[in-house]
C-alpha cells in the first residue's frame, strides 16, 4: 500500500504495479471489470500472494483439507482491516497534535527558524518513507512529530494575527474529510482512471504554479496568488486538490482491505491520510487568513 499523494508516491508500495494511484491505467480495462482468469477485476491485489487459489486449481484432497480447516480470523491472517487503519491514523494524528502543542508553547509566535527546519526534516523523512518498499512505523511517527512541530509554530503565528483562525481551520478540515468520506461511501465520487489522471494533472499544475510564485516572491515580484480574489480562488482550488487526494486514499485503502494487504500496511494508509489532511489544513488556514485579512 502507499500514499496517493503524487509528491510521495512510488511504484512498489500500496498499489504495487499501478504506478501513481491508478495513474498508469492506459492499458487497463474499466475499473471493476473482471479480467479473464482474474475474479478480482482490476483490484491491484488481485494477483497477490495472499489471495486464495481457485477451487479448479486444487485436488480433491486439498479441497477437503481446506473445508475442514478452522475459520481464519484477523489474528490468524494478519491482514489489514479498517480498524487497523483507524487505529494507526489516530496514533499519527495524536503524535502530530502533541508535537504541535510543544511548538505552540515553546516557540514565540514570530520564531520560524526551528519550524522551517522541522518542515525540511519532515519532507526528507517523508521521501524516505515513500521510497522504502517496506513499511517503517517509527519513520511514520517521526514524520508526524516533525510535521506537527512545523504546523504548531505556523498555527501559533496565524492565531496571533487572527484570533480563532486555528479552530476555524481545524473545523474546516474535518468538514472536508467528512464530506469526502460520505461522498465516496455513497458512490457520488468514483475513483476511475480518468478521474485520477485529470486530478493528478491539476495537482501537478497547482504545485508548479506555487513554485513559480515562490521564486517570484524571492525577487520581490507579487503574482497575487495569496491575496485578494485570485488568492481566494487559489485557496479553494488547493482545498479541492487536498479533497481529491483523500478520495484516492479512500479507494486505495478499500482495495487493500479487499485484496488482503498485510496488517502492517495500515501504517502506510495512515501516512497517506495524514499527508492529505495536512495539505487541506494548510490551505484552509491560508484561505481563512485571506478572508479575514482586514480583521
Amino acid at each position: 500500500m502507499r500514499s496517493s499523494n503524487p509528491v510521495f508516491s512510488r511504484e512498489g508500495s500500496f498499489t504495487r504495479d499501478t504506478g501513481y494511484a491508478g495513474f498508469n491505467t492506459a492499458q487497463q480495462p474499466q475499473a471493476g471489470a473482471p479480467q479473464a482468469g482474474n475474479p478480482y477485476g482490476t483490484n491491484p491485489y488481485g494477483n497477490n500472494p495472499y489471495a486464495q487459489p481457485q477451487p479448479g486449481q486444487l485436488t480433491d484432497e486439498q479441497l477437503t483439507q481446506m473445508y475442514q480447516a478452522p475459520s481464519a480470523g484477523p489474528l490468524q491472517t494478519g491482514r489489514m482491516t479498517m480498524d487497523d487503519v483507524v487505529a494507526r491514523t489516530a496514533i499519527t494524528l495524536l503524535t502530530l497534535v502533541a508535537a504541535g502543542a510543544v511548538a505552540w508553547f515553546a516557540l514565540p509566535a514570530t520564531s520560524f527558524g526551528p519550524a522551517v527546519g522541522a518542515a525540511f526534516a519532515a519532507f526528507v523523512v517523508g521521501m524516505v518513507i515513500s521510497f522504502k518498499r517496506s513499511v517503517s512505523p517509527p519513520l511514520i511517527i517521526a514524520y508526524a512529530a516533525l510535521e506537527g512541530f512545523f504546523l504548531g509554530a505556523i498555527s501559533h503565528a496565524f492565531e496571533s494575527m487572527w484570533n480563532g483562525i486555528v479552530v476555524q481551520a481545524v473545523l474546516g478540515t474535518a468538514a472536508v474529510f467528512a464530506a469526502m468520506l460520505i461522498a465516496y461511501k455513497s458512490g457520488r465520487i468514483r475513483v476511475t482512471p480518468r478521474y485520477t489522471r485529470i486530478g493528478i494533472a491539476i495537482a501537478m499544475g497547482f504545485v508548479l504554479l506555487m513554485l513559480v510564485n515562490l521564486v517570484a516572491s524571492m525577487f520581490g515580484a507579487d503574482m497575487g496568488l495569496r491575496s485578494g480574489p485570485l488568492g481566494i480562488l487559489v485557496g479553494i482550488l488547493g482545498i479541492g486538490i487536498g479533497a481529491f487526494f483523500l478520495s484516492l486514499d479512500f479507494a486505495e485503502i478499500e482495495a487493500g482491505i479487499q485484496g488482503g494487504a498485510p496488517e502492517k500496511e495500515a501504517w502506510r494508509a495512515a501516512f497517506g491520510l495524514t499527508l492529505s489532511l495536512v495539505w487541506i489544513y494548510l490551505e484552509m488556514l491560508r484561505l481563512i487568513a485571506i478572508l479575514r485579512g482586514d480583521d
